[in-house]
């Protein structure tokens, strides 16, 4: 891999960035000796040791980080002899700094990089600090299935260390507040509040202050939103509280701005008004716009509701300016409804009409970049997972083919020695080395068939949530794109292991079928009934062995068939020794699928149910009953086909 970044003077650079290295290197030179003689001294000292560790870097260039020349000098430096660890320390440092001015599409590609020299070094605290960066600006644009994907990414990396140092718990505890801000922005205020909680714990066990301040502070703004202001005003007054001992100006500024709105809804508009003001210019010497759009909006909401209509007039104004210039659409939205509410308040209907069809227009535009950014999210995420599955397969067919090539160099020698020493005894332990590489042959076989499935669901789930997007269904979209999320991490995380409990199947197909049911128009009545005695925690069934006859059931007897239409999934213990689990359609029955089958051009071809049977039969080698397989023909009482029984005897002794 060559690791790039822009203005580098090195083997690594597009040579359409030279003209701005040219520029770019002398004013990075004059900053490093206009802040401190020593800077390039001690840039070159920081590159001789090498050092891995976030820590070692923080403690000398923390006090410039905010520097961005500074920043990009040093990272230029760390990319011309290697040092990919101080790159991506730096990248990242660069993109907090974009990111705190709005200016998101180039936060996110500088922690790309950072995230890319961090892998290119193989140093896990830097790809877990990258990831947490990345979630961070994702989330700032909306970008949820991404935003997860790096937050659930960094907490997984973090977890799988046995001692994390306190650098990476910091970033694990960040991605954790990460996924309640997801959850914020989806409307789920209850999960958003349960992480943030969460992440209190976590930050109170390492002593962050910062952290502890900002989560209680995001409790304050989920709380708030639900309307309840008491509460919410709690916990903006905590995060007060614990800001005065580190003396964060953003903190201060956004709790007491929170606390202002709190105000508001309360009618306590002088309060607000007085608080707002005082911060006004702290948000100014930050630097945010979207922070300082947000203050200008909030006193025009303040003096609006004070009537006060020409202050609010001007300051309502200078908060949409500042939007528009930065591209902020939410503000823009909020500045249009606030001063189309403020002429209708002076009877000017006309005027009022015209913000108001802005803030539709604003409303319109934000809902249809939210969904294409949705559908483009997932798009990509579906097509690295396919890509990831393609490798993962092509892995396994090599390690089974130098499987193969092993067991036929053993055998060899196992036949030599044979010949050598005692028959009878070598023959016994070839036998045993055989037997062994034929089990670990066939699961590797049984791993590459679950991987294969795995696209197939991921395709099906997206294209009919990608209709609700389309059809601008938030509500629908949000609420399977949940389901489809948690039925990929299930999948995943069964398609890992040999067996699983039986309630983890039936939670998996239940999944299934509400996503598959959405291209019936939700007209199946699908129930899963399970006999008083059997407790199916306890029960160990194949992962993922139910999805191939319930796709049977949908595709072949139920989705030509008029009416209504159900399918029924009951356990029951029939034999002594055996589950059995039987799958009831009221479809149009073998027979008429097989002709209707037969007539379609496109037809579909199912080989699902076959591997079902080989990893049935391979999972009953380890008991003393085999499986057992029966189809059903059912008809009602004129003789007409009425539907299809799959029974299935699975083996428990």
């Amino acid at each position: 891999m060559r690791f790039k970044i822009p203005y580098v003077s090195s083997a690594f650079i597009n040579y359409s960035l030279l003209f701005c290295i040219s520029i770019t290197f002398f004013l990075h030179e004059t900053n490093a000796q206009i802040r401190g003689k020593n800077f390039k001294e001690t840039t070159e000292n920081l590159i001789s040791k090498a050092s891995q560790s976030y820590n070692d870097l923080e403690l000398v260039l923390k006090p410039i980080q905010q520097d961005t020349s500074l920043m990009r000098y040093f990272a230029n430096a760390s990319v011309r002899e290697n040092y990919y660890a101080g790159a991506s320390y730096a990248l990242n440092k660069l993109g907090i700094a974009y990111r705190d001015y709005s200016l998101y599409d180039k936060a996110i590609r500088l922690h790309q990089m950072a995230l890319e020299a961090a892998v290119e070094n193989n140093n896990t605290e830097f790809q877990i600090y990258s990831l947490t960066m990345l979630s961070s600006a994702y989330r700032r644009t909306e970008a949820i299935p991404s935003a997860l994907d790096c937050a659930q990414k960094a907490i997984d990396l973090s977890e799988a260390l046995e001692q994390p140092n306190k650098d990476i718990k910091r970033n694990l505890n960040f991605s954790v507040n990460s996924i309640g801000h997801i959850y914020r922005t989806l409307g789920q205020y209850d999960l958003a509040v349960a992480n943030f909680r969460k992440s209190i714990t976590l930050e109170t066990e390492l002593g962050n202050l910062t952290g502890l301040a900002m989560n209680y502070k995001d409790i304050g703004e989920c709380l708030e939103a639900e309307s309840k202001l008491e509460e919410a005003l709690e916990n903006y007054e905590q995060s007060l509280a614990i800001n005065e001992k580190i003396g964060s100006k953003r903190i201060h500024v956004i709790s007491n701005m929170g606390i202002a709105h709190v105000y508001v809804h309360q009618n306590n508009i002088s309060e607000a008004l007085d608080i707002l003001e005082s911060i006004l210019e702290l948000a100014k010497d930050l630097g945010d716009m979207k922070i300082i759009s947000e203050i200008y909006l909030n006193i025009g909401w303040a003096q609006l509701q004070d009537k006060n209509f020409k202050e609010a007039e001007i300051n309502l104004n200078k908060g949409l300016e500042i939007a528009k210039k930065y591209n902020l659409l939410s503000e823009m939205e909020e500045a249009y409804s606030f001063l189309a509410d403020l002429w209708e308040s002076q009877d000017d209907f006309k005027k009022s009409k015209e913000f108001f069809l802005e803030a539709v227009d604003v409303e319109e535009k934000i809902s249809n970049d939210r969904n294409r950014r949705y559908v483009a999210d997932l798009i990509n995420l579906s097509e690295t997972e396919k890509k990831n599955n393609q490798i993962q397969v092509l892995a396994k067919e090599n390690e089974i083919m130098n499987l193969k090539l092993r067991r036929n160099q053993n055998t060899l020698l196992i036949g030599a020695l044979l010949v050598a020493l005692f028959t009878l005894m070598l023959y016994i332990l070839y036998r045993q080395t055989q037997l062994k590489s034929d089990k670990k042959l066939l699961t590797l076989e049984q791993s590459m068939l679950r991987s294969q499935m795995n696209p197939h669901f991921l395709f099906n789930s997206l294209n009919s949530i990608k209709l609700y997007i389309i059809n601008n269904e938030k509500k629908n979209a949000v609420h399977y794109l949940n389901k489809f999320s948690k039925l990929v991490r299930k999948i995943l995380e069964s398609s890992s292991v040999r067996e699983i409990p039986l309630a983890e199947e039936l939670e998996t197909i239940e999944l299934y079928m509400t996503i598959e049911n959405i291209r019936f128009s939700n007209e199946i009545d699908f129930k899963v009934i399970v006999d008083e005695g059997i407790d199916p925690h306890i029960i160990k069934i194949p992962s993922l062995i139910l999805q191939p006859f319930l796709e049977n059931a949908l595709w072949h007897g139920l989705s030509s068939k008029e009416g209504e239409k159900s399918i029924i999934l009951q356990i029951s213990r029939e034999k002594e020794g055996y589950i059995n689990i039987s799958i009831t359609d009221n479809g149009v029955g073998r027979e008429a699928a097989e002709k209707l089958k037969e007539s379609k051009v496109l037809k579909r071809k199912s080989i699902g149910i076959g591997i079902t049977k080989e990893r049935l039969a391979n999972f009953s080698k380890d008991y003393q009953n085999t499986f057992e397989i029966e189809i059903q023909d059912l008809f009602d009482k004129q003789g007409e086909a009425s539907g299809t029984r799959i029974i299935l005897n699975i083996p428990t002794i």
